[in-house]
């Protein structure tokens, strides 16, 4: 049916590590990880990359994924909003192609490291769930913000502004910490709506994932590859790099 469409935002310009979206991981630059992930689920009908950059586009295109235009410099602004790429992408499969697939499946390449079933059982949640707007991914927090302390002038304080900080965690109600595991979008929701998940978002508890935002975290993600024995890298393997 060709309604599941992973979509995977590279924009090129970074300021905390430069070019992180093509830095080398085990040889293959960090969003090759994504479109491979995207390119061995059994439920994305096509992998499309939307980037500002033609050498990423080249980059894209290597390892399989469709890049079938450049984004335009207004919306790949260090300011520039998820929701801003998105519809863009829409607008232009519409213009160009007179069709817009319901499920967007959004992949950060700064998160590289997941597993195909994961993603896919995702995919299975939300197309079971009719009345949701969308699901977000999320991993357990090991200690619940509530217990955590802000700084007025020089002294500590509860976040409460009292003393449950003191209470043992199991008190508190389970949260979840937001990460680039996987999103996923319906069209048919963010374009008549000015919000990108909605009150009926599917809350996806994933494995505690790293996302590259340092080099310290790009070094980590390298030490975990090379501790197992990873599908995406055998997949990316196949290719020339």
């Amino acid at each position: 049916m060709n309604n599941t469409i992973a979509i995977i935002p590279a924009r090129s310009g970074s300021k905390t590590l430069a070019d992180k979206n093509i830095k080398l991981l085990s040889g293959h630059p960090l969003i090759a990880y994504s479109i491979a992930a995207a390119k061995l689920s059994t439920k994305i009908d096509r992998v499309i990359v939307s980037t500002n950059s033609k050498q990423y586009a080249d980059i894209a295109m290597h390892y399989g994924a469709e890049v079938p235009f450049i984004r335009p410099d207004n919306y790949s602004l260090d300011i520039s909003t998820d929701r801003e790429f998105l519809i863009h992408a829409m607008n232009w499969l519409n213009d160009n192609e007179n069709k817009i697939p319901e499920y967007w499946v959004h992949l950060r390449p700064t998160t590289p490291l997941r597993n195909i079933e994961v993603i896919d059982k995702a995919i299975a949640s939300i197309k079971s769930d009719k009345k949701s707007t969308s699901l977000r991914s999320g991993h357990k927090a090991p200690e619940s913000p509530l217990k955590w302390l802000k700084k007025s002038g020089q002294y500590f304080e509860g976040i409460l502004n009292n003393e449950d900080f003191n209470l043992p965690k199991e008190a508190f109600s389970q949260v979840y910490i937001p990460d680039g595991y996987i999103d996923i979008i319906k069209a048919s929701f963010i374009l008549n709506n000015k919000e990108i998940h909605g009150d009926f978002m599917v809350g996806f508890e994933s494995p505690v994932c790293v996302e590259v935002d340092s080099l310290e975290e790009f070094n980590y993600i390298e030490y975990q590859l090379n501790q197992y024995n990873s599908e995406l890298l055998s997949y990316l393997n196949t290719f020339d790099h």
